[in-house]
């Protein structure tokens, strides 16, 4: 199954190790990524990769991974307003949104695990 919206076009981000892409859907830009098939530190580092591009509450971040990102979560979880949704496969897909005034705070830098 091909969650990727067909007008979604590839776009690069600073740090990934993974393709992102960008869409509209109604009125916000969507950034979007997959480390399904990805082991650790993977999901990670793309993820903080992708948050960096989440400055504004129009934007968002679509990760599809093969479990909930624990780690990261954690790290990031008082930062960003988080959807999960359990997929096709067994895999997840959570959506990060811009949270105005704790957003900012986030260490996106510390991109490793532990």
């Amino acid at each position: 199954m091909n969650i990727l919206p067909q007008e979604a076009t590839k776009v690069e981000v600073a740090d990934s190790t993974v393709d992102f892409y960008t869409y509209k859907k109604e009125n916000n830009t969507y950034y979007q990524f997959d480390t399904s098939m990805t082991g650790p530190p993977e999901p990670m580092v793309n993820a903080m990769a992708g948050l960096n591009l989440i400055d504004s509450s129009d934007k968002k971040l679509v990760m599809i991974n093969h479990k909930s990102p624990g780690g990261l979560l954690a790290k990031i979880g008082e930062n960003f307003d988080i959807e999960e949704e359990a997929i096709d496969g067994g895999k997840v897909k959570l959506t990060f949104s811009y949270r105005s005034g704790a957003s900012e705070a986030a260490d996106l830098s510390d991109n490793s695990c532990h």
